[in-house]
């Protein structure tokens, strides 16, 4: 149904408007990345700090609380406050660098993103303020306290909103036309005394003059009466208006020498200027002419107890004579449409907490878009006329990728713990955002396989922290599941999108085949794969005393790829019988991984182990032995995401791939038998392509479903339960690397100690199973009927089973008898008080056992699945 946000989407899309020209695309952290590292050692965590950040100007990008810019981060808008406490302002957040947390990296702060809508016309997030000095040190030396077999120790464990003592800061953008942006700060004094704020909405330009010798610098100027004029070269004049009685304050963004490296400052207005001048009283640090390239409009008021009070912002590319003289009707309509926007993309019949739910992981999902800004060529060997980077540096990390360069808005995990792109997330966030802007999803996905990101030799880059290394291959996957939603949502496919990103994918899966099979047998090792510390040795290093993996998930994400690739040609193949030959090629490549992943080498070794019904990593040795590794993980049960099913119409529409394939039965009945009978069609007239034949899946199915093993009230486990008392126990050289579940943060500094494979549960793997499950449905129907859960003598269809998991994920975030949501971990505070319980925080992980969040708190990203259940 077309409704006003709708219509501005589509005409985004159709460029006859640009309203994502504006956006949340300012990062929570740019200190600590690796595009702003320039050590000798690549020491990125050490190199730019927490607290430096105040004082440096960066080089590749900006960061800031409720940031908003435009989609070249030109000019930046974000939030600053100080209670009259703290020692410095609130203008970013806080979190411990990876060295300094007992399980890696960690954002302390209290803060969600309540609302959010495609266009970015009206969105809000809710940061809460300490009215006590924010407890910096308490939260370094308790958490450099605490052991791997501690938890974290979080603001919300310092007692600093026990007694209510906080503001609830409220930050709402709603947009009024492409280039004019109202901004709305409330603040509510939670306590029962009075106490004072200091609210600094600041505005300023990123710093391009510094490494670009001929950009002209811009310029803010003071016009009276509370407006403001800015202006440059790239993006002409902009208006700025304030309403109330606040003062303003000038600095440049330019980074403090002094302080920094004890050098001479170029200008005598620097970033950290208004930050001196009201936190320390220091007055010539800020330009008494009132001009700059930065400015705060600096509020001081006394908020009474238990009340609110209101500040308002208006940012506009035209002079306006009475900016505030319709803010509140402007707020309110963009709101209402936002809510029909939403209205239409609920489930039917879904309660209200199931669509709060819902809308807050889309705001989530929105609110880490992100302005990634990386040109590694420049990066490597430095800026012209700025000192060299160190020798070491141009074969040192990411160094292999000299061709990257980016500029763009792309879907983060997160804005504070990962402020950059990684490869599998990203395709997550793609099916997860396809539902509300499917358009969006599309960009994100070619965006990946542009010349400006794939390899040459068509390795996608995983992450920023280290490019060469190797994420599940998900994106052709992404890639079919984002064109199927768009297709319903519209009537007609996007198949000049299908195809261009298959062109790119067919260089991408040739990579995986010359590079990550070693032997040239179609067995995969891949390494990390994204699942950290799952397996009894690290993945991302060679095992130790020589060998090597050959690995159950590397090899089933293979198959599962070439499967993608194959409904990806069949569906181009209906248009366009050029690609039959793409569908034959990739069909017959999956069969010949099925028969390595089942038949393997002289002793006919494969990952399938009948005795336990499970699939099992394989140590190949130095001296031509091997060992099966008989853990139980994940890694077991991804064979089943290799699935497809298609229809009988589009079988019998192919008569080439269908011809082909009858003659590789007969010419290869050994691996035909392994899979699948494709050939065969269901009762709904579906034909299954799929790693597993009934018998298998009913045997992992049996494993899966155990509560004992993997199901637990939340969602599957990453590793059996078994192994709690059990630990499982392998021995080579004379060391014993053991593994045992653990259900919540990691005991082992694989990773530095902050991703955890070894017992919680991840929704990207929950949903893959879930989906996987659907589709084995579409064939085997209802008839196909399986324990759930295992030894209850309950039956249940594959697709109940499938929604019954779905209800054990949701059941994370939703209140149960008690009013309670476990994935507040028992906090009274989150679960009962009426200002933080109907807040969600989306996490990267969840406690296996009672489904508390874990890991970084605002990863949105694959987290917002949880709106696809």
């Amino acid at each position: 149904m077309e409704n006003a946000e709708q219509s501005r989407i589509d005409a985004q899309y159709q460029s006859r408007a640009n309203w994502l020209k504006w956006g949340p695309y300012v990062s929570e952290r740019q200190w600590g990345t690796i595009r702003e590292d320039y050590s000798n050692n690549g020491d990125a965590w050490s190199y730019t700090t927490h607290d430096s950040a105040r004082s440096k100007a960066f080089r590749w990008g900006e960061e800031g609380l409720a940031g908003f810019s435009d989609d070249q981060q030109l000019l930046c808008l974000g939030l600053a406050l100080w209670n009259g406490k703290d020692a410095i302002l609130k203008e970013r957040l806080f979190g411990l660098n990876n060295g300094e947390g007992n399980h890696g990296e960690d954002v302390k702060e209290i803060y969600y993103y309540l609302d959010n809508t495609p266009a970015h016309t009206y969105m809000q997030m809710l940061y809460k303020y300490p009215q006590s000095a924010f407890p910096y040190t308490q939260l370094l030396t308790e958490n450099a306290r605490g052991t791997r077999q501690d938890p974290e120790f979080e603001l919300i464990d310092t007692g600093i909103f026990d007694q209510d003592k906080y503001f609830d800061v409220f930050i709402t953008y709603a947009k009024n036309e492409e280039d004019d942006i109202l901004v709305h700060y409330s603040v509510s004094n939670r306590g029962n005394e009075d106490a004072e704020i200091h609210l600094l909405p600041q505005l300023w330009y990123r710093n391009n003059w510094s490494w670009e010798g001929s950009a002209a610098k811009p310029a803010i100027n003071y016009l009276g009466e509370n407006e403001l004029l800015f202006h440059s070269e790239k993006q002409g004049k902009m208006y700025a208006y304030a309403d109330g009685d606040p003062d303003f304050l000038f600095t440049n963004n330019e980074s403090n020498n002094e302080r920094l490296y004890q050098s001479a400052n170029v200008s005598p207005y620097v970033k950290d200027g208004i930050n001196n001048y009201v936190v320390n009283g220091k007055e010539n640090e800020v330009n008494p002419a009132k001009s700059g390239t930065k400015v705060a409009v600096h509020y001081h008021k006394l908020v009474p107890a238990k009340q609110s009070l209101s500040f308002k912002l208006r940012l506009s590319i035209k002079p306006i004579e009475k900016p505030f003289e319709n803010f509140d009707a402007i707020f309110d309509l963009r709101k209402k449409e936002a809510d029909e926007f939403y209205a239409n993309k609920y489930k039917a019949n879904s309660s209200e907490e199931e669509q709060q739910l819902q809308r807050q992981a889309w705001a989530g999902l929105l609110w880490n878009k992100q302005y990634y800004n990386y040109d590694v060529n420049v990066w490597l060997k430095g800026d012209t006329g700025l000192p060299k980077p160190a020798v070491k540096r141009a074969c040192g990390r990411n160094f292999h990728w000299s061709h990257f360069m980016a500029a763009d808005i792309i879907l983060m995990p997160d804005k504070w713990e990962y402020p950059w792109f990684a490869a599998w997330d990203l395709a997550f966030h793609c099916i997860a955002l396809a539902p509300i802007d499917p358009d969006f999803a599309k960009q994100q996905l070619k965006l990946l396989v542009s010349n400006n990101y794939i390899h040459p030799n068509g390795q996608l880059p995983a992450y920023e922290w280290d490019f060469t290394d190797t994420n599940p291959p998900v994106h052709a996957m992404a890639t079919y599941k984002v064109y199927i939603m768009d297709k319903k949502n519209k009537g007609k496919g996007d198949l000049k999108f299908l195809e261009e990103v298959f062109q790119k994918l067919l260089l991408n899966f040739t990579w995986w085949v010359n590079q990550k099979d070693s032997e040239g047998n179609n067995i995969f090792e891949g390494g990390f794969l994204g699942l950290d510390n799952i397996g009894v040795f690290n993945r991302s290093e060679p095992v130790p005393g020589g060998g090597f993996l050959e690995q159950a998930d590397g090899t089933s994400w293979m198959a599962m790829y070439a499967l993608n690739m194959l409904q990806i040609s069949i569906e181009l193949a209906l248009h366009n019988p050029v690609y039959e030959d793409m569908a034959i090629k990739f069909s017959e490549h999956f069969l010949f991984i099925a028969g390595s992943i089942d038949n393997m080498g002289e002793y006919h070794t494969g990952l399938w182990d009948d005795q336990d019904g499970f699939y099992y990593d394989l140590l190949r040795k130095p001296d031509g032995g091997w060992d099966r590794l008989r853990l139980r993980t994940l890694v077991g049960l991804i064979p089943m995401f290799a699935v497809i099913v298609f229809s009988d119409q589009d079988w019998k529409d192919l008569p080439k791939l269908k011809n082909r394939l009858a003659s590789f039965m007969l010419q290869r009945p050994d691996l035909v038998q392994l899979v699948s009978h494709w050939e065969d069609k269901s009762g709904n007239d579906k034909h299954l392509f799929s790693l597993l034949r009934g018998h298998r899946m009913k045997m992992l199915l049996r494993r899966m479903l155990d509560t004992t093993e993997f199901l637990s009230e939340f969602g599957i486990r990453s590793i059996s339960k078994k192994y709690e008392t059990e630990p499982y126990s392998y021995w080579l050289n004379g060391n014993d690397y053991s593994v045992k579940y653990i259900p919540a943060e990691s005991d082992t500094g694989m990773f530095g100690g902050n991703s955890n494979w070894r017992g919680p549960i991840w929704f990207p793997i929950n949903y893959l199973l879930i989906d996987a499950l659907k589709h084995f449905h579409e064939y085997y129907t209802d008839d196909f009927r399986v324990e759930y859960p295992t030894g209850s003598n309950t039956y249940y269809s594959l697709a109940e089973i499938a929604d019954l998991l779905g209800k054990r994920l949701k059941n994370i975030f939703l209140k149960n008898e008690k009013g309670e949501r476990a994935v507040f971990g028992g906090c009274a505070k989150f679960n009962h008080d009426e200002h933080f319980k109907d807040y969600m925080l989306f996490y990267e992980y969840f406690n296996g056992d009672n489904g508390k969040g874990l890991g970084a708190s605002h990863q949105t990203g694959w987290t917002a699945l949880v709106a696809l259940l």
